[in-house]
């Protein structure tokens, strides 16, 4: 199997480095990944100017862009043939619940939904606060053995897998479950501060602790020592909402369109 890996941690991350260094053992690897850390930047192109590519010593080949960019490149032809599969991480922290919404790991991986085979996503979630005190190596060889029975999978195309292991000692992690997404609180309000020059400016706050940690969600099965696998896709259809709406709104948002053509016409005649 072909992989493209990537990852929004940079080229250089360890937890790429790790997951690169286990899966090129076993699989036809190509990694390209953004030059420096880009987390948080979501599904975001860069459209506004060129993108400036580097091939580092290890044939790693460094993007001075996002993860969706990198992903882009990756699958277009451009450095080989097409792979089957994109795999983003190992992500230095969780990628649970609203995360995924501005997650780079989760959009490199979103990027790849249209290939042969269904797009991961992965995470250690770790409390370690310096990413070098972090070991990525077992999370790297679990990937690998989840691949195997993901490779059983018969998956609804555009399916991408959202994985989240614990930073725990293999023998600690008691599975694997597959989950929905929790819901986190309100992240934590920007700080104020100054620069040296007296300028005003904001550190974004910290994200919210979760609102919904019942059973069942990623959130509450790796607080617990399991592997949280869960399935998201790109349609961001409300379908609840949408029945809602159809049900009892036809009729007065057509006549609401009936008023403003109505406004509109005599306007016209004035």
């Amino acid at each position: 199997m072909s992989i493209l890996l990537s990852n929004d941690d940079g080229v250089r991350a360890p937890g790429l480095t790790a997951l690169a260094k286990v899966l090129s053992e076993h699989y036809d690897l190509q990694v390209i990944a953004p030059t420096y850390d880009r987390s948080g930047v979501s599904n975001c192109l860069t459209l506004d100017r060129p993108l400036q590519v580097e091939v580092l010593n290890n044939n790693y080949i460094g993007v001075d862009g996002t993860p969706t960019d990198c992903v882009h490149l990756g699958t277009s032809g451009i450095y080989g043939p097409l792979p089957e599969r994109v795999i983003s991480g190992i992500n230095y922290g969780a990628n649970m619940g609203d995360d995924v919404l501005y997650s780079g790991t989760v959009a490199a991986a979103m990027e790849g939904r249209f290939l042969a085979k269904p797009a991961i996503a992965v995470s250690l979630v770790t409390s370690k606060s310096v990413q070098a005190d972090v070991s990525f190596d077992t999370a790297a060889h679990i990937l690998h053995q989840l691949l195997i029975f993901i490779e059983t999978l018969d998956m609804p195309p555009a399916t991408v897998l959202n994985i989240n292991i614990p930073d725990l000692p293999a023998n600690k992690i008691k599975g694997v479950k597959f989950t929905t997404l929790g819901r986190r609180l309100k992240s934590e309000n920007p700080v104020r501060t100054e620069n040296p020059r007296g300028k005003t400016v904001y550190w974004i706050g910290r994200a919210g602790g979760p609102v919904e940690n019942k059973p069942g969600t990623d959130f509450h099965e790796v607080t617990n020592g399991f592997i949280s696998i869960t399935p998201i896709h790109s349609d961001m259809t409300h379908d609840l909402a949408l029945t809602e709406l159809i049900k009892t709104s036809t009729k007065a948002i057509s006549a609401c369109i009936g008023d403003a053509v109505e406004l509109d016409d005599s306007r016209g005649e004035g």
